[in-house]
């Protein structure tokens, strides 16, 4: 509720301060659109060019990783086990 109270009371302070200072506030838009319209462009610039590099990436013919040699995987986890083994025995 106070929450209702206190916005009330801020739009109605908001409105008055307009009304009285309407000429200065649309000085402040006028100076206020052009950097905001710069700013917008300039994003919506490198967003475009963003997506244009990752269409370009697509376009890409992919380079197909060799096999991987299975017992290579299974020496390498031997391996592992081993220096698991090695470390509970350490720490007991």
């Amino acid at each position: 509720m106070k929450t209702l109270i206190g916005g009330a009371i801020a739009a109605v302070i908001g409105l008055i301060g307009l009304t009285v200072w309407f000429p200065a506030f649309l000085q402040l838009l006028a100076g206020a659109i052009p950097i905001m319209l710069l700013l917008g462009g300039g994003l919506a610039i490198y967003l475009g060019f963003d997506e244009l590099k990752d269409t370009w990436k697509k376009d890409e013919p992919e380079t197909a990783e060799p096999e991987a040699d299975p017992a290579a995987y299974k020496k390498e986890i031997d391996d592992l086990k081993k220096e698991i083994e090695t470390l509970k025995s350490d720490k007991a």
